[in-house]
C-alpha cells in the first residue's frame, strides 16, 4: 500500500471557473463555482505556504482561465517566495505582453498553452472563441522571448486528429520544450460529446505512429507526451498517478480533491481548505483515503499484478460508466463492464454529431 503520508508532488490550484472559451470537452464540473464563491487572495496565500511546508514541489495555476483572476501576479509572487516551481496553464487568449512581463517579474517559471488545432478556423470553432488561435500563437512566441519554459498542449479527437503531424511541427516552430498530444478523456462535459469526439481506430493508429516518429526526430530537443483514449486500451491508466498519491487539487471555492474531476462522485464529502490545513486533508481526510492504495480494490483488481501500476484506473470514469466509483475501471479488458466502452466505439457514426458547447453565461462575461 502507498505511504499515506508521502507528500504530494504537485498542487493544482484552480483559481477560477471563469473562462472565455466554450470547449465541448471542458474538464470543469457541470456545476461551476461563481466568482463570488472563489477563495480570496489571503486564503490562497495560506494554502500556497502550507503546500510548500507539506513538501509540494510543483504548483499549477489553472482554471477555467487563471488570467481572469486580478490577483494572479500576486499569487505567483507568493509561490516564488515560498520556493514553489510555478506553472501557468492557460488558454493564452488574455495573455498579452504586459501581463506576461508582470508574471515574469513575479517569478513565474513555466507556461503551458492549450491549442484546439493548427488550423485557425477549426481551432476557433472548437473553442468557441473567434480569433483565439491567433492570440495563442502571439502569446506562445512572447513566452519564449521572455525566456520562460513553454509547453504546448493539443487536446485531440476525431475532428482534429488528422493534423497531429502539423501539431508536432508547430510545437517545434514555437520553441516549446515539451508538447503534449492528449486525447479527450470522456467524463464531465466531454461525456455527452463523446460521439462527436471519439476517433476511429484507423485515425488513432495514424496519430500514434506520427507521435512515435516525432519522438525519434525530436529526441533531445522536444519532449513529446502522449495521452491515449481509454476506449481503445487493454489496461487502464494510473489516473493522476493514482488516487491521492501524487497530486492534490483545490477548486475555486476551496474544496480539496484527489483529482480534478472527483466532484462528480456523489456521496463523497471533500474537505475545504477554509476549514482544514492542507496537511490534515492530505493525511487524514476520509475522501483522500477512500481509494488510496490497494485495500479498497475489488476483483479482478485485487489479485492483479498491475494493481500498484495503474492503481485501479479512474474512479470518476468507473462511476460515469457504471454508476459505482468502486468498480473496476471499464478501460480494463478484465473489467466486467468493459463492454460499455466497446459499445461506444461500435456506435460511432460516419459523420460526427454537432457539439454541445460548454456555455458559461455570466461566468464568461466576467472573465475580461
Amino acid at each position: 500500500m502507498v505511504n499515506a503520508f508521502a507528500a504530494p508532488m504537485g498542487l493544482v490550484a484552480e483559481l477560477t471557473h471563469r473562462c472565455p472559451l466554450q470547449c465541448p470537452y471542458c474538464a470543469n464540473p457541470v456545476d461551476l463555482h461563481r466568482a463570488s464563491a472563489e477563495l480570496d487572495t489571503a486564503t490562497w496565500r495560506r494554502v500556497l505556504q502550507e503546500a510548500a511546508e507539506l513538501g509540494v514541489l510543483q504548483l499549477h495555476f489553472t482554471g477555467g482561465e487563471p488570467t481572469a483572476r486580478k490577483d494572479l501576479v500576486e499569487l505567483v509572487a507568493a509561490a516564488a517566495g515560498f520556493g514553489l516551481y510555478s506553472n501557468l496553464i492557460t488558454s493564452a487568449v488574455r495573455l498579452d505582453e504586459t501581463l506576461l512581463g508582470r508574471l515574469v517579474q513575479a517569478g513565474l517559471d513555466h507556461v503551458q498553452i492549450s491549442f484546439q488545432d493548427t488550423e485557425a478556423a477549426n481551432a476557433d470553432r472548437i473553442g468557441g472563441f473567434p480569433g483565439g488561435h491567433a492570440r495563442k500563437l502571439i502569446a506562445a512566441r512572447a513566452v519564449r522571448r521572455a525566456g520562460l519554459a513553454l509547453t504546448v498542449n493539443f487536446v485531440v479527437h476525431r475532428q482534429n486528429l488528422v493534423r497531429v503531424p502539423a501539431m508536432l511541427d508547430l510545437a517545434e516552430e514555437l520553441g516549446a520544450g515539451r508538447v503534449e498530444i492528449a486525447h479527450v478523456q470522456y467524463h464531465g462535459w466531454a461525456l455527452p460529446n463523446r460521439d462527436a469526439l471519439l476517433p476511429g481506430r484507423t485515425e488513432l493508429d495514424a496519430a500514434t505512429e506520427a507521435v512515435e516518429a516525432a519522438r525519434v526526430r525530436f529526441k533531445g530537443r522536444l519532449s513529446v507526451d502522449y495521452v491515449v483514449p481509454d476506449y481503445y486500451a487493454a489496461r487502464p491508466k494510473a489516473c493522476m498517478g493514482g488516487w491521492a498519491r501524487r497530486f492534490i487539487t483545490i477548486t475555486p471555492a476551496g474544496q480539496a480533491l484527489p483529482c480534478h474531476v472527483a466532484e462528480s462522485l456523489p456521496g463523497m464529502v471533500f474537505p475545504s481548505v477554509r476549514d482544514h490545513s492542507l496537511a490534515a486533508i492530505w493525511r487524514e481526510s476520509p475522501a483522500f483515503v477512500r481509494f488510496r492504495g490497494t485495500d479498497w480494490m475489488p476483483e479482478p483488481c485485487q489479485s492483479c499484478d498491475r494493481r500498484e501500476i495503474d492503481w485501479g484506473g479512474c474512479r470518476c470514469q468507473a462511476f460515469a460508466l457504471t454508476g459505482d466509483a468502486s468498480r473496476t475501471d471499464p478501460a480494463c479488458e478484465k473489467s466486467p463492464d468493459h463492454a460499455v466502452m466497446m459499445a461506444a466505439v461500435a456506435r460511432q457514426s460516419a459523420e460526427p454529431p454537432d457539439f454541445v458547447y460548454r456555455r458559461y453565461g455570466a461566468a464568461a462575461e466576467t472573465a475580461g
